[in-house]
This record gives C-alpha cells, structure tokens and sequence, in this order.
C-alpha cells in the first residue's frame, strides 16, 4: 500500500524558503546573525537547523546515519519491481537514492524532530558491492535504482541473489506475502537405499517445514523439463542451484528413472557411494553391504590361470584374465578393447578355459575368423573341445553339448539357428570383432541380444566405429539396462555429447562404462614391438584424369540439387551413391569408364612402390575396399609377374586359410586382399609394408587392417603407405578421420567426440573443384 502525506505552507514560509532559495551559503563571520534569524523565524514556524546553539522551541537530536541498501520490493503481475534506497534513520525513515543528495537530512519520528549527517560515499560504496555481488541486478538497473523483473524465473533468480549479498535488508510492502526461495543441497535429503544382488533404488525426501516434504523423484521431473524453480506452496520455491543441478545429473546419469523410484545397476554401487558421501541422514538395506562385501572381496580375490592352459601369457594378458576372472565373479558382462594385434583371442581362451567345467561355451565371429580361432583353442587349450559350428552336424551338436565344448559360430550361421541356440544358458558367450552387431536393428544384433550366457564378454578395438548409439548396442548385449532406453540414453549423452560437445556428459558417460571396458593400446603394453610408420603419398591426376573428376564431380551436384524432382529415392542415397563413384573414379578411371582407356595415376604409383620393395627385399600387404580395384591390380601383377597371394570375400575358408599360410611360409611377396574380408582377425606378420589403395570412413577400420603385420610375432619395422589422391573427396575423407579417432578415443581416453556426418556434411565433401588446384 502506497501513503500519501499532505503538507499545507504559509506565506511566510513560503517567503523565507525563497529567501533561503536565492542565498543559500554563508560566511563564517556571519553566523551568529545566522542564528539569531533562525531563532527569530522559529516563532513562527517548525525550523530544521544543524546549526548549533540556537533557541529554537522545538528541539532537533542529531543521530547517527544508517548507510546500509534497501531493496524495496513490490509484485508487478508474476514478476517483482526492485527499488535500491537507503535510509538514514532506519527503517522507520525516509528513503533516499544510495551516494546522492543532502548530506544533513531530517525527519520526524513519533513526534520527535531528528537530524542526521549522511555518509554519501559510504552509501556508494555499499550499492557498489550490491551490484557486484548480483549480476542480474546489476544488468537491469535504471539510473533511478529501479528494475523491472517482469518474467517469473528471473524474480525468483534475484530473490535467490539477494540471499548471497551481505548486509542487505528487503521489505516487502505491507500485507504482501513475501516469495521466499531456499536453496538445497543434497545432504539436506533424507536417503533410503535397498535392491537386490543387480539393481538398487534410490529413494529420497526433502522436509521443507511441518507442511511440506518434496521426494527427489518430483525434483528429477522438474528437471527433465528444465525447471530451475519448483513452486511448493503459493509463496514457496525451491531453486535448483548450479552445484545441486551437478548432483542431480550424476543421479539421472546413473541411474533408470520411473515414477516412484530410481534405479541403477550394482555395477555403479561405488559411483553412488561416493555421490552420496556428503549425505548423513541414509539408510541402506542389507543387499547394499552385501554387493559392498562383495565388490571388496572380488577386488582382494586371487584368481589362477588353469594349469591345462598351455599359452605363455604375456604380464598384460595375465592382467586381462585377471580382470576377466573378477568380473565374471561379480557376474558382470566384460568389454575386452585391447588395441588390434595384442593377443585378444588368448586372453579369452583363458578365461573360457578357466569357466569350462562351467558347461559348454559359446564364440560369435566373422566367418572369417572362426577358423583362426579353431586352431588357437587347439594350440592353446587342449582340454577344450572346439566345434566349428557351421560344419557339423547342429542338431546333433546342440543336442549332445557337454562340459569343455566350445562352439565357434559365425553371424551368418546364428541368424540361421537362432532358435536352438537361444535356448542354452551357455558358460561362456564371446562376441569376438563384436563391432559386427553395432546397428541395433539389423537381424544380425537382435539374434544376438537372444543368446544367454552366465558371462558375456565382448572383443573389439573399434567399440564405437561412427557414433555412440553403437556402444548403447553393445552394452544392451552386455550389461542390458545399465544405459536405460536408447531415448534415455540419446537424450542424456549422445546428444549432448555429439551435438553440443557436452563434458560434463561425456565424463559421465566415460565413468559409467569404464568399470566394463578394459582397453590397452601397443604404446602401452609392448615396448618391444617394432616402430610403425604411416605414410600418407599423395597421388597427382593426369589432366585429363582431373577433367574427367570435375565432370563427375558436377554432375553429382546437378544430380544432388534436383533430387526434389525424384520420388523414390531419398536425398542422403543419392549424395552416397555420387560420392561412390568419385572414390572409385579416383581409384581407377575404368572403375566408372570401363570402355575409356585412361592410364590411372594410382596405379603407376603403385608399379613404383612395388619395384622399389621387390629390390630391397620387403614384403607387403595391399589393401582395397573395392574388390573389382583388386581385380584391376590383380590383373596388372599377372602381366608383370608379380609373386602375389589373393583372398576376398568370395574366396573360400579352405582357400583362405591356405594362402594365409603360404604367404606366412614366404610364397608371395604381396597379399592382396579386400578392406572387409581381411581386414580382421588374421596374422601376417610376414609383411613389413602395408599399402591402403582408397581411405575408408573410419580409420580404425584401416588401422585393423594395417595390424595384420604390426602385431605380435613381428620382428621388422612396419611402414604404412597411404595412397590419397590430391584435391579429391578423398583428401575430404581423410580430414575426417580426426574426428573419427575422436569418437572412440574422447570416450576411452579422455578426448572429444564429434558425432556422425550429415548429409549436409556429406555434400560438402563434393563441393571440390580438382581444376582450381591443378591450375
């Protein structure tokens, strides 16, 4: 409510007010005239003087100011008007503006005359530090010391501001009810913790007064929805605060929400140990300090490698089986991202070894592999009794599987026999190159998700190959939960991560699934393995090469710009497919002309690489993900005679294995062989050059293929040649590859992650005139 005082003056005083108006500053010499004017006048009228010793009938104290800042708060619609003043005499005075004004003021109060001598630099000083101490305020303020605060949140924000700035003093007017704001912390909240051997709920409360108590479950709602105040009662509100919102996403990071609880899986018991350390009101059922128990015990718990294992392990494969052995025992499921070439297929021998009187165990691989892993069971682990799956009799298999067997199926075959092999609960389940079921709606990864195994273990040096929806795939193989739904899971890391570069999500996200991966790279672990060297040789088109690019190259852009023209087909299929053939128009002209006779200047590179390691001995891997480049090549080494031998995805397991082996045993100098087929899980450490004809999306998809020579068993340097066509989508690819290593490195070592590539992205990489820079 506003008051209104109404003051009624004399002719007299109104006479002596303009006297005083035009001479207003005396000499010292003239004050005791001065004082008997002022004793005459105060007759007359009430007269307000600081000027000593004068007879005046009605008495001034003189008292001393009050500089502190008011904030006079009034509610305008859902908002709130602030006016900054101080008051001299208190709160029972009059305002006046902070630093500005009389400095000798008065006033009257309860029928007593007062003077004051205010300290108008203190008082500047004071709404300075005010201001300071809130920036919103201070963003917003007139001249006047007035702001308008029109919106809700940003009253709420201000009234929670004001809390942190010392000596202020807020009114309200009178019958108003006040908004108050309390900030919480976490160990405000009372716990309650109970579960089973798996999963856990958290529970919690909050006691604001005798009336109110707010659960967490309410405050994680509110959140979601972006929410930073939570309205309690009509003039309640509990403010979300930048350190409480970091408790908050640890908890939604850490956990499954539904209406009446969070959940969260055994496997991050200690990550909430620790976020509920500062917490002294908590109670814990009794499954709680069993899992405690449990997990220390594990950690203490020596384990051994089976005597009947004949492989001598090096000491970080002893440490992988460890590893293996304890999280087996905790009946959790094991991601083993050892870098290509350490020796994966061992340390899982070991630990299926180990499990074997368990019952029968169960290997998932590329075809390609199934045989490699065959012979290293027989080799390795003699008590096992290995089963190619694909070649035996699977009834009769199936139907007579006993303890030490050890089936080795390929992704092709479990599609095929789903149904009988659902229904095992194997010992052991290894997905070996477990990349293979990254795309969650292929038949391939749903037959996968059926298969039941008392211990899941996935291998694989590329976990996440484009984006993180893959590692989701993973782990709902492994440890099915723990990452929520694929929503949950997009909408608390993928995107915050891949679209907004989000740290704090990728930290978590990192300390949420680290506990499950155990990643070790060469650098690492085998200090005495060969030097690698990548080599990246840039390959000039002809002119008449680069005339036939740019033609390509522009009709691909007139193809991409009216494709609004065509019906059945989507634009991203359009933009892949034009950008398939420039890749293989830079690797040969008669990939896309096969009637034009146009010498391909990567071809003539290679002729000369090959001359120089024929006449220094070397022997070397070439690799194409184009079988027909193959072809082209092939061809080309039969007219000079090269010593080559040759495996793509046609060739057959027994030819396969053959040429391997005949190449390790010294016949052929080159091994040419297709990105796909084999660039996995085989060993030709008789090699010491790798050449990479065309980059492929992803490095780790060459850096696995360029293991084959640079692993264990290699005694030579190792020299990678990359062959990359000069101002061509394919320097665009390899600019991408940064990001690429990003995105599995950012989560398994600390970097950033860079999301997948749009469209938009993709029509970039064609928008490369090859004539501006040959010209």
């Amino acid at each position: 409510d506003k008051r209104i005082r109404v003051y009624e003056f004399s002719e007299n005083q109104i006479k002596v007010a303009e006297t005083f108006e035009k001479q207003n500053v005396f000499p010292k010499s003239a004050i005791d005239k001065l004082k008997t004017i002022i004793d005459s006048l105060s007759t007359i009228m009430p007269i307000h003087s600081c000027v000593e010793n004068t007879k005046t009938p009605t008495p001034i104290a003189s008292v001393s100011s009050s500089s502190e800042i008011y904030a006079q708060l009034e509610p305008i619609g859902n908002g709130v008007k602030a006016n900054l003043c101080v008051k001299p005499f208190g709160s029972e005075g009059p305002s006046f503006m902070p630093g500005k004004g009389e400095e000798d003021v008065f006033t009257q109060i309860a029928g007593q005359n007062l003077h004051t001598k205010r300290n108008l630099s203190l008082e500047s000083n004071n709404l300075r530090n005010c201001l300071s101490s809130c920036q919103l305020l201070s963003n917003e303020i007139s001249e006047n010391c007035t702001a308008l605060f029109s919106k809700p949140e940003m009253a709420l924000e201000l009234l929670l501001d004001f809390k942190n700035i010392p000596n202020l003093i807020i009114e309200w007017p009178e019958n108003t009810k006040p908004k108050k704001v309390m900030a919480v912390k976490l160990s405000d909240f009372s716990f309650k913790v109970k579960g089973t051997s798996d999963w856990f709920s958290l529970e919690g409360e909050l006691k604001i007064d005798e009336n109110h108590v707010i659960d967490l479950q309410k405050i994680l709602k509110h959140y979601q929805k972006g929410n930073r105040f939570i309205q309690i009662d009509e003039d309640k509100y509990l403010a979300i605060t930048d350190e409480f919102r970091a408790k908050i996403e640890d908890i939604q990071a850490f956990t499954v929400m539904d209406d009446k609880q969070s959940i969260f899986h055994s496997s991050v018991i200690q990550i909430m140990e620790d976020l509920l350390s500062d917490c002294s009101n908590i109670s814990f059922d009794r499954s709680w300090f069993e899992k405690i128990n449990h997990l220390k015990y594990a950690s203490e718990k020596v384990f051994t490698i089976p005597k009947d294992f004949i492989a001598q392990l090096r000491n970080y494969q002893t440490d992988g089986f460890y590893w293996l052995s304890r999280m087996s025992y905790l009946g959790l499921g094991a991601c083993l991202a050892d870098d290509m070439g350490l020796g994966k297929t061992i340390e899982a021998l070991s630990i299926i070894t180990a499990r074997s009187n368990l019952g029968p165990a169960f290997v998932l691989a590329p075809t390609s592999v199934c045989s490699n892993w065959f012979n290293e069971c027989k080799r390795f682990a003699p008590t096992l009794n290995p089963i190619l799956f694909s070649q035996s009799d699977r009834k009769e298999t199936i139907k007579n599987l006993a303890q030490n067997d050890l089936i080795i199926c390929s992704y092709g075959v479990l599609q095929r026999e789903i149904d009988d092999l659902s229904g095992i609960n194997w010992s052991t389940v290894v997905l070996d190159e477990a990349q293979a079921i990254k795309n969650m709606s292929t038949n391939r990864s749903q037959a996968a998700m059926l298969l039941k195994g008392q211990f899941k273990m996935l291998m694989t040096g590329t976990p996440i190959e484009n984006h993180l929806g893959e590692l989701w795939n993973l782990f709902r193989f492994l440890n099915p939960g723990l990452l929520g739904s694929i929503n949950t899971f997009n909408e608390k890391f993928a995107i915050p991560i891949q679209s907004f570069n989000d740290k704090s999500a990728q930290e978590r996200l990192k300390k949420l699934v680290r506990p499950f991966i155990l990643r070790r790279t060469k650098n690492q672990v085998l200090k005495d393995l060969p030097p690698r060297t990548e080599i990246t040789l840039n390959v000039d088109l002809s002119q008449e090469e680069a005339n036939l690019y740019e033609s390509f190259r522009r009709e691909a852009l007139d193809k991409i710009n009216n494709s609004k023209d065509k019906s059945k087909e989507s634009k991203p299929m359009i933009v892949l497919a034009e950008i398939m053939r420039l890749r293989r128009l830079c690797c040969n002209p008669s990939l896309v002309m096969p009637n034009m006779k146009l010498k391909s200047s990567k071809l003539s590179l290679l002729e000369n690489i090959i001359e120089e390691l024929l006449a220094n001995g070397h022997k070397a891997l070439i690799f194409s993900q184009f079988v027909d480049h193959l072809t082209i090549i092939r061809k080309f080494f039969d007219e000079k005679g090269y010593n080559y031998q040759y495996l793509d995805g046609s060739t057959t397991i027994k030819a396969r294995n053959k040429a391997i082996k005949e190449f390790q045993n010294g016949n052929g100098d080159f091994f040419l062989i297709s990105l796909k087929a084999g660039g996995q899980g085989i060993n030709l450490t008789a090699a010491d050059y790798v050449i990479h004809m065309d980059p492929w999306w992803n490095p780790a998809v060459e850096d696995q293929a360029s293991d084959r020579a640079h692993r264990i068993g290699q005694t030579k340097p190792v020299t990678i040649y990359k062959l990359i066509t000069s101002n061509t989508i394919e320097e665009k690819i390899v600019q991408l590859h940064g990001k690429k290593r990003d995105l599995a490195d950012g989560l398994l070592e600390g970097t950033d992650i860079t999301g997948r590539i749009s469209t938009n992205e993709l029509i970039s990489l064609i928008n490369h005139s090859v004539l501006e820079n040959n010209n």
